[in-house]
Protein backbone atom coordinates (compact mmCIF):
# COMPACT_ATOMS: atom_id res chain seq x y z
CA UNK A 1 0.00 0.00 0.00
CA UNK A 2 2.93 2.32 0.58
CA UNK A 3 4.91 1.84 -2.42
CA UNK A 4 1.47 2.54 -4.28
CA UNK A 5 0.65 5.66 -2.03
CA UNK A 6 4.70 6.54 -2.74
CA UNK A 7 3.81 6.25 -6.84
CA UNK A 8 1.13 8.42 -6.56
CA UNK A 9 3.15 10.62 -4.71
CA UNK A 10 6.24 11.00 -7.30
CA UNK A 11 4.04 10.88 -10.28
CA UNK A 12 1.71 14.35 -8.67
CA UNK A 13 5.49 15.59 -8.36
CA UNK A 14 5.99 15.46 -12.55
CA UNK A 15 2.86 16.82 -13.06
CA UNK A 16 2.99 19.71 -11.00
CA UNK A 17 6.48 20.05 -12.59
CA UNK A 18 5.06 20.15 -15.83
CA UNK A 19 2.58 22.93 -14.94
CA UNK A 20 5.38 24.90 -13.94
CA UNK A 21 7.69 24.56 -16.52
CA UNK A 22 4.41 25.63 -19.01
CA UNK A 23 3.74 28.43 -17.19
CA UNK A 24 7.39 29.82 -16.79
CA UNK A 25 7.61 29.29 -20.42
CA UNK A 26 4.90 31.43 -21.17
CA UNK A 27 6.15 34.06 -18.69
CA UNK A 28 9.30 33.88 -20.56
CA UNK A 29 7.63 34.66 -23.97
CA UNK A 30 5.92 37.96 -22.94
CA UNK A 31 3.05 37.03 -20.52
CA UNK A 32 2.37 39.03 -17.34
CA UNK A 33 5.36 40.90 -15.52
CA UNK A 34 5.72 40.11 -12.18
CA UNK A 35 6.65 42.57 -8.71
CA UNK A 36 10.33 43.52 -9.06
CA UNK A 37 11.12 42.20 -6.00
CA UNK A 38 9.84 38.73 -6.50
CA UNK A 39 10.59 37.96 -10.56
CA UNK A 40 12.09 34.81 -11.21
CA UNK A 41 14.80 34.94 -13.77
CA UNK A 42 13.35 34.29 -17.18
CA UNK A 43 15.46 31.87 -19.60
CA UNK A 44 15.27 30.25 -22.80
CA UNK A 45 17.56 28.38 -23.79
CA UNK A 46 19.98 24.57 -22.86
CA UNK A 47 18.69 25.03 -19.14
CA UNK A 48 15.06 24.93 -19.98
CA UNK A 49 15.65 22.22 -22.78
CA UNK A 50 17.39 20.14 -20.04
CA UNK A 51 14.46 20.94 -18.00
CA UNK A 52 11.99 19.53 -20.23
CA UNK A 53 13.87 16.22 -21.00
CA UNK A 54 14.55 15.65 -17.18
CA UNK A 55 11.46 16.74 -15.13
CA UNK A 56 9.93 13.43 -15.23
CA UNK A 57 12.78 11.99 -13.48
CA UNK A 58 12.71 14.26 -10.57
CA UNK A 59 11.63 12.05 -7.51
CA UNK A 60 13.19 10.00 -5.24
CA UNK A 61 13.56 6.93 -6.97
CA UNK A 62 15.39 8.27 -10.63
CA UNK A 63 16.82 11.79 -9.90
CA UNK A 64 20.68 10.16 -8.83
CA UNK A 65 20.89 8.24 -11.78
CA UNK A 66 19.12 10.69 -14.36
CA UNK A 67 21.14 13.49 -13.17
CA UNK A 68 24.40 11.49 -14.02
CA UNK A 69 23.32 10.29 -17.37
CA UNK A 70 22.00 13.38 -18.39
CA UNK A 71 24.01 16.48 -16.10
CA UNK A 72 22.69 19.92 -16.33
CA UNK A 73 24.41 22.88 -18.86
CA UNK A 74 26.84 24.50 -16.69
CA UNK A 75 24.87 27.72 -17.02
CA UNK A 76 22.82 29.29 -13.83
CA UNK A 77 19.80 28.55 -15.76
CA UNK A 78 20.60 24.94 -15.86
CA UNK A 79 22.33 24.58 -12.41
CA UNK A 80 18.75 26.27 -10.85
CA UNK A 81 16.85 23.63 -12.17
CA UNK A 82 18.97 20.98 -11.87
CA UNK A 83 18.96 22.12 -7.86
CA UNK A 84 14.99 22.28 -8.34
CA UNK A 85 15.23 18.46 -9.95
CA UNK A 86 16.70 17.78 -6.22
CA UNK A 87 14.67 19.60 -4.25
CA UNK A 88 11.53 18.08 -6.01
CA UNK A 89 12.95 14.51 -4.90
CA UNK A 90 13.54 15.64 -1.08
CA UNK A 91 17.16 15.76 -1.73
CA UNK A 92 17.52 19.56 -0.37
CA UNK A 93 21.49 19.29 0.71
CA UNK A 94 21.73 18.06 -3.01
CA UNK A 95 19.86 20.64 -4.31
CA UNK A 96 21.99 22.87 -1.52
CA UNK A 97 25.07 21.50 -2.86
CA UNK A 98 24.20 23.10 -6.39
CA UNK A 99 23.60 25.98 -5.72
CA UNK A 100 26.78 26.69 -3.32
CA UNK A 101 28.71 25.94 -6.63
CA UNK A 102 27.19 28.48 -7.99
CA UNK A 103 28.95 32.12 -7.65
CA UNK A 104 27.50 34.05 -4.43
CA UNK A 105 25.52 36.67 -6.33
CA UNK A 106 23.91 33.99 -8.32
CA UNK A 107 22.62 32.16 -5.69
CA UNK A 108 19.13 34.27 -5.13
CA UNK A 109 18.34 33.76 -8.86
CA UNK A 110 19.31 29.90 -8.83
CA UNK A 111 16.69 30.21 -5.78
CA UNK A 112 14.43 31.71 -7.59
CA UNK A 113 13.90 28.99 -10.28
CA UNK A 114 13.66 26.43 -7.59
CA UNK A 115 10.60 28.44 -5.93
CA UNK A 116 9.35 29.04 -9.80
CA UNK A 117 9.47 24.84 -10.09
CA UNK A 118 8.06 24.27 -6.50
CA UNK A 119 5.20 26.92 -6.33
CA UNK A 120 2.42 24.72 -7.71
CA UNK A 121 3.76 22.21 -4.79
CA UNK A 122 3.26 24.26 -2.14
CA UNK A 123 -0.07 25.79 -3.42
CA UNK A 124 -1.77 22.43 -4.04
CA UNK A 125 -0.72 21.86 -0.17
CA UNK A 126 1.63 19.39 0.04
CA UNK A 127 2.70 20.82 3.01
CA UNK A 128 5.91 18.27 3.99
CA UNK A 129 7.22 18.49 0.14
CA UNK A 130 6.75 22.36 0.47
CA UNK A 131 8.00 23.48 3.81
CA UNK A 132 11.31 22.15 3.24
CA UNK A 133 11.69 23.59 -0.63
CA UNK A 134 10.52 26.59 0.62
CA UNK A 135 13.36 26.97 3.63
CA UNK A 136 15.95 26.25 0.69
CA UNK A 137 14.53 29.43 -1.26
CA UNK A 138 14.48 31.55 2.05
CA UNK A 139 17.69 30.48 2.64
CA UNK A 140 19.21 32.16 -0.91
CA UNK A 141 16.74 34.72 -0.57
CA UNK A 142 15.76 35.74 2.40
CA UNK A 143 12.86 38.40 1.84
CA UNK A 144 11.25 36.13 -0.47
CA UNK A 145 8.13 37.13 0.74
CA UNK A 146 5.85 34.16 -0.74
CA UNK A 147 8.91 31.36 0.11
CA UNK A 148 8.41 32.89 3.49
CA UNK A 149 4.30 32.46 3.41
CA UNK A 150 4.64 28.84 2.47
CA UNK A 151 7.05 28.21 4.62
CA UNK A 152 5.30 29.37 7.24
CA UNK A 153 2.07 28.02 5.99
CA UNK A 154 3.81 24.51 5.59
CA UNK A 155 5.27 24.50 9.07
CA UNK A 156 2.24 25.40 10.54
CA UNK A 157 0.40 22.62 9.11
CA UNK A 158 3.47 20.15 10.13
CA UNK A 159 3.87 20.76 13.61
CA UNK A 160 6.58 23.27 13.46
CA UNK A 161 5.53 26.28 15.57
CA UNK A 162 8.28 28.17 16.11
CA UNK A 163 9.29 28.01 12.43
CA UNK A 164 6.49 29.22 11.41
CA UNK A 165 6.08 31.82 13.74
CA UNK A 166 9.79 33.17 12.35
CA UNK A 167 8.74 33.17 8.90
CA UNK A 168 4.97 34.26 8.99
CA UNK A 169 6.12 37.31 10.53
CA UNK A 170 8.88 37.97 7.95
CA UNK A 171 6.42 37.57 5.39
CA UNK A 172 4.03 40.40 7.06
CA UNK A 173 6.93 42.20 7.50
CA UNK A 174 7.75 42.26 3.68
CA UNK A 175 4.07 41.85 2.55
CA UNK A 176 2.17 44.57 2.81
CA UNK A 177 -1.10 44.43 0.92
CA UNK A 178 -4.51 43.56 2.62
CA UNK A 179 -5.40 40.58 0.76
CA UNK A 180 -6.13 36.70 1.54
CA UNK A 181 -2.46 36.06 2.11
CA UNK A 182 -1.98 38.75 4.99
CA UNK A 183 -5.22 37.86 6.55
CA UNK A 184 -3.98 34.15 6.33
CA UNK A 185 -0.88 34.82 8.13
CA UNK A 186 -2.41 36.90 10.65
CA UNK A 187 -4.89 34.26 11.38
CA UNK A 188 -2.40 31.60 11.95
CA UNK A 189 0.01 34.02 13.65
CA UNK A 190 -3.24 34.34 16.24
CA UNK A 191 -3.92 30.61 16.45
CA UNK A 192 0.04 30.20 17.19
CA UNK A 193 -0.10 32.90 19.83
CA UNK A 194 2.06 35.63 18.31
CA UNK A 195 1.43 38.68 18.17
CA UNK A 196 0.53 40.39 14.77
CA UNK A 197 2.49 43.35 13.14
Amino acid sequence: MRRVLYLIAIGYLAICGMVVVRSYQKKSRGGAVESPNQAGPSFSGPGEAWWARIRGSCNAVEVELAQRMQPAPETLEGQGYSAACWALAGRIDSARAVIDRLPADDWYRAAGIVFDVAHPVADAGDNRSAGPIMELVIHYWPNHYMALYHAGMAEFATGQPQLARKNLTAFLSYYHENDGWTQSARETLDQLGAATP
